[in-house]
Formats: structure tokens, C-alpha cells, sequence
């Protein structure tokens, strides 16, 4: 079962882990880079991640995700956390080839089962969301590995960025992307497959696991 409540918006955070950037060898953004995911991708602990029929190159992604729990606007990046209802575990499951030929990401990113979340850990629970062990294990292969000290930029920071334009509401998800390790910048690649089991870990905030089958 899904955790949390169907959200208003998922708004996602792409290119946000220093060592991420440095796998694909691009320069650190200058601002928060921000795509969605539609509401019907969202699936909970156990639920199976379905690869449709048109996916060639489905791939895992470990991130930290940020519940909103107040509906804020222009907040500053002092009160952002104020609005945060807790974290939960999510894996940002990608469609790179579709990704990749639309030259945009929301079709990519939202086919159905495409965002797993895990337990809700209320926002008191965790003091330092900057400061977390994040792993994405796949098949019993440890393949993400990093902090999110490695962060570029901080949840306040991208709660204030996206509250300039679009009203952040309880219960809106924010997905604060992932870090290197990605399988389709691995050499060899090593994208999804069916038979695949996905597990995100995430110290002080829980785990999830998924298995992967064909559509």
C-alpha cells in the first residue's frame, strides 16, 4: 500500500547529486532543475514495478522523498522546512529510451508503477535530511552508494525555488534526486529487467522493495 495520500503533484529534482554529475561528466546546474511524474506512477512497499511492452531500458533510481505538509507559497529557504510533513524512501524508476528520443522527461519518468515510495517518517524523526546514508540495491548487487551530503542543492533550498512558481500544497511529493551508480551510465550498462527485485535504503528513514516483471 502506498503511504501516503494520492499527492496534488510530484514534482522531482533532476542532476542533484554532485557525484551523479560527475558520472555523466556535465557541469553542476545553476539552479534546481524540475520535471513531474504523474500521480498513477506511484506504487508502495512490494507492489511489482511493471516495464511496459515499449521500454527497452528501464532503470532504477534511489532518492529521498519530501511530503509537504502545508500548503506554502514564496516561502523563503529559512521557513522552508516548516512545511515538511516527513520523508519517505522512493525510487525514481526511468524509461531512459523514451526519456533520451522525447528530448523532455515526463513520459519517461511516469509510466504506470514508475515511482515506488516507502514508509513515512514524520519530518522530528529525522534531524538532518542532508546527512543520509542512500543505496539502491539490485538482485543483492549494491549499485548506489552515497550521502546526501553529496546533494547540490538542499530540500530547504528546493522547497523555497519551487514555491516562487507554483504553490506547494499538503501532501505534494518532492522527489530530491538520486546519485551515481545509475545503470545506464555503468559500463556495461545494467538497466532492469523482469525477475530483477529493486530495494532503496535509506538510513534514519527506512527501506522498500520492489519486484520487476514484464507488462
Amino acid at each position: 500500500m502506498v503511504p501516503i495520500d494520492r499527492p496534488g503533484k510530484i514534482v522531482c529534482v533532476g542532476l542533484n547529486y554532485r557525484d551523479h554529475a560527475e558520472e555523466q561528466g556535465v557541469d553542476l546546474p545553476k539552479a534546481p532543475l524540475f520535471f513531474a511524474k504523474y500521480t498513477t506512477s506511484l506504487i508502495g512497499p512490494g507492489d511489482a514495478i511493471v516495464i511496459p511492452s515499449v521500454v527497452e531500458q528501464c532503470d532504477y533510481e534511489a532518492e529521498l522523498g519530501v511530503v509537504i505538509g502545508e500548503t506554502v507559497k514564496n516561502v523563503s529557504k529559512e521557513n522552508a522546512f516548516e512545511a515538511v510533513r516527513g520523508y519517505v524512501v522512493a525510487n525514481d524508476v526511468s524509461a531512459r529510451d523514451l526519456q533520451f528520443a522525447d528530448g523532455q522527461w515526463t513520459r519517461g519518468k511516469s509510466p504506470d508503477t514508475f515511482c515506488p515510495v516507502g514508509p513515512l517518517v514524520p519530518r522530528s524523526e529525522v534531524p538532518d535530511p542532508h546527512a543520509l546514508r542512500i543505496r539502491a540495491i539490485v538482485s543483492g548487487e549494491t549499485l548506489q552508494d552515497s550521502t546526501t551530503a553529496n546533494l547540490i542543492f538542499g530540500i530547504d533550498e528546493i522547497i523555497s525555488y519551487a514555491s516562487r512558481t507554483s504553490t506547494l500544497e499538503a501532501g505534494d511529493l518532492i522527489l530530491t534526486g538520486t546519485p551515481a551508480g545509475v545503470g545506464v551510465f555503468r559500463s556495461p550498462k545494467r538497466l532492469l529487467q523482469p525477475g530483477d527485485t529493486v530495494t532503496i535504503q535509506i538510513d534514519g528513514v527506512g527501506e522498500i522493495t520492489n519486484p520487476v516483471i514484464a507488462g
